[in-house]
């Protein structure tokens, strides 16, 4: 696949997080890009205006035929009429990965795997690169707040990818630097057990080139089959690290801290977004950044500026007297991390969670860490388990989880969500989940933000 003499490219789910990334990347190149998806978005509406055409009916009748390439993504079923089609007419049709592929073997290329924090940190990372005047090509699974964008260009033969464990898709990536966040059960619909997952990430390292470079957190499961010819370990604050923080302070909603690493210091490092989580992101980040050779001022000034990415604890609110955190937590493990940050930069609030379960398998499999982590909540409001590719498992539902969970919590439809709100105080309120559950981000907002301006006056009466 010859990625520099392709004129035009159709995407079967064009509006997807990663395939829209590669749309951009062809676009921006002067090829001609089309595609389908199922619902109009934010961001199809955003790739139209950018010139490329998008269809919202799987229609043989409306695709490209004389595309040169097919991209898909795995979340088409193979009963998609438009993809049976250009099957059965002999078009070269691959997935996202394979293109990604063929970029991480032209390009140096940084990728950022992992079951948690890789969107956060290959943000962070190309976000480093990019604003030190380094360079990078960008292919991101979230959009960047300081940016409004999942993907950017540059000249400098460097990119920075988001691997994406689902459906196997990273194991085709030659990464020059890996990073690996963690290596917790997920997707179990695909790879059936957790030593599956394990395996994967395992051969996810085995892929690096020749004398590259693995940034893994320390403490990984079966840490001692990871490969790479050089490796740094880095964590939160674990001095036993090659590369760790340390003098954390909150500030402000984002902290200060130092970052040490064997003979090299880092110090007074501010981070404007919340999340103790983010920190050891932002740790993985300067690791990747000084082995780059990115000089210390720079780098510390770039993450000052990092305003994070849109739906990975992100302040829609933060007065005086209301937070509304905003965050794409689907896993135990992301809740658990999310509302404990939350709590403990907040600690005087009451603390309200509007989750969405994110598909029955998931439900299924992790019904206990969800009610556990969401037990850290003072009080829990669960919506119907968004479905997204799956059909409905018997059994399984939104209700597994509120039985187990140890704090007041109720089920509640859609549209008595907004009524909730507007009838209740939810001084530290956090909505979460990889649905559809982002449709309430602007009327929440706008509810709790003149929640906090009626509250203001009448502080301001009562003087």
């Amino acid at each position: 696949m010859d990625l520099n003499n392709i004129k035009r490219v159709y995407f079967i789910g064009i509006g997807g997080i990663g395939m829209s990334a590669i749309a951009r990347f062809f676009n921006e190149k002067g090829v001609h890009v089309s595609g389908y998806d199922r619902t109009e978005t934010v961001l199809t509406r955003q790739l139209a205006e950018e010139g490329m055409q998008i269809h919202y009916t799987d229609d043989v009748a409306l695709l490209d035929k004389q595309a040169e390439l097919v991209v898909y993504t795995p979340a088409i079923p193979g009963s998609h009429s438009e993809l049976i089609w250009f099957r059965e007419q002999g078009y070269e049709v691959v997935k996202r990965s394979d293109v990604l592929q063929e970029i991480t073997r032209n390009l140096y290329a940084i990728t950022v795997g992992g079951t948690h924090g890789k969107t956060t940190t290959s943000t962070l990372i190309a976000h480093i690169l990019r604003h030190t005047g380094y360079g990078c090509n960008a292919f991101l699974g979230g959009i960047s707040a300081n940016y409004d964008r999942n993907f950017w260009s540059s000249n400098k033969q460097v990119a920075v990818i988001e691997a994406d464990e689902y459906d196997r898709s990273f194991l085709k990536l030659h990464p020059d630097v890996a990073v690996l966040t963690a290596i917790d059960a997920d997707h179990l619909d695909i790879y059936g057990t957790e030593e599956e997952v394990q395996e994967a990430f395992i051969q996810y390292t085995r892929n690096i080139k020749a004398k590259g470079t693995l940034v893994a957190k320390l403490g990984l499961h079966r840490a001692d089959e990871l490969k790479g010819d050089n490796h740094v370990w880095y964590h939160l604050n674990d001095s036993k690290a090659d590369i760790y923080a340390t003098n954390i302070q909150p500030t402000e909603g984002g902290y200060m801290f130092d970052v040490i690493q064997k003979d090299w210091k880092l110090k007074n490092i501010y981070l404007p977004v919340g999340g103790t989580h983010n920190i050891e992101n932002t740790v993985a980040a300067i690791a990747v950044a000084h082995l780059l050779g990115i000089e210390d001022d720079k780098i510390k000034t770039a993450i000052a500026e990092f305003k994070g990415i849109k739906r990975r604890f992100e302040y829609l609110v933060k007065n005086d007297y209301q937070v509304y955190i905003d965050d794409y937590a689907h896993h135990p493990e992301e809740l658990r991390a999310l509302i404990t940050s939350a709590r403990a930069l907040f600690p005087d609030r009451k603390c309200i969670v509007l989750f969405q379960p994110h598909l029955y398998t998931r439900t299924r499999d992790f019904a206990d860490g969800f009610a556990e982590s969401l037990s850290l909540a003072d009080e829990v409001l669960l919506l119907p388990i968004y479905p997204a590719r799956e059909l409905p498992i018997e059994g399984v539902h939104s209700e597994m989880i509120a039985k187990m969970i140890s704090k007041p919590v109720q089920v509640i439809q859609k549209e008595e969500v907004l009524p909730w709100i507007k009838a209740n105080s939810a001084p530290l309120f956090i909505t979460a989940g990889a649905g559809d559950i982002d449709q309430f981000r602007e009327p929440a907002q706008e509810i709790l933000n003149g929640k906090g301006i009626i509250d203001n006056e009448e502080v301001k009466k009562d003087e």
